[in-house]
């Protein structure tokens, strides 16, 4: 899921070099946390968080096949 959301993220921002992903985990729902360049910090996000949306959409999909939650989330 990590390398999904890193892999997503890149290929929006100007600053790839920048994005990091880091996972907290939990006992059933584990964490993803995005951080960007303050500048493309918009891209990820999209108009009224369509992008956002629809990675955490994505994600969501992928982590029901191995019956797991994962929560995406964008830190400034």
């Amino acid at each position: 899921m990590k390398d999904l959301i890193y892999y997503i993220a890149q290929a929006l921002v100007d600053n790839p070099e920048q994005v990091k992903v880091e996972e907290v985990l939990g006992n059933q729902t584990s964490v993803l946390e995005l951080k960007v360049a303050k500048e493309d910090l918009g891209k990820v996000i999209g108009k009224q968080g369509r992008t956002a949306r629809a990675m955490r959409t994505i994600l969501s999909a992928a982590s029901a096949k191995v019956k797991k939650r994962t929560v995406l989330e964008i830190i400034e």
